[in-house]
């Protein structure tokens, strides 16, 4: 009878050996997770009631849909000061990085009975793959003399203003 009794307890002495250990990663995102828990738990969120910022950014993102005309100027060498004036343009411009397209896609594959995902890049409608982040900034800017507008690729900095800059006399 002894027997029947130490061979289960040797089998979950054993079976305790192969348990997955977590790492320190794993023990640390725990446990910053608990104490986020415990900050969430012991101050709650905040009692916006009037949802200014939201509304803001509500009205930016509908007039920036409106394609106002704007002025588009270099950022000047000296502090981020409005530098020279690059054109008369037609909203606010596009970061170069900006994909008309999710830039990744999740692709499934199967081994046998097993099935395993993975996150790849796709491209653009073009064919081509855009780069995550770029300094150039798109900017359909007013040709001269004309009422034609045409995209620009501008490498530095712009600012883009609703308003054109205050000339210094």
């Amino acid at each position: 009878m002894m027997k029947f009794v130490i061979v289960p307890a040797m089998a979950l002495a054993l079976a305790g050996c192969n348990e997955h250990k977590p790492s320190a990663d794993q023990v640390q995102r725990q446990q910053q997770e608990q104490l986020s828990m415990q900050g969430v738990m012991s101050v709650g969120m905040p009692a916006i009631t009037r949802f200014a910022e939201k509304r803001m950014l509500k009205d930016i993102l509908e007039l920036r849909d409106q394609m106002h005309p704007t002025y588009t100027y270099l950022v000047g060498e000296m502090n981020g000061t409005i530098g020279e004036k690059v054109c008369d343009s037609l909203g606010y411009g596009i970061s170069g990085a900006t994909q008309y397209t999710n830039p990744q896609k999740i692709e499934w594959r199967s081994s046998g009975s097993a099935y395993a995902s993975g996150v790849l890049p796709q491209a653009d409608p073009n064919g081509l793959f855009s780069p995550a982040t770029t300094e150039g900034t798109w900017v359909m800017c007013k040709v001269p003399g004309s009422d034609k507008v045409m995209p620009q690729y501008i490498e530095p900095r712009v600012i883009v203003l609703s308003f054109p800059k205050e000339s210094r006399k």
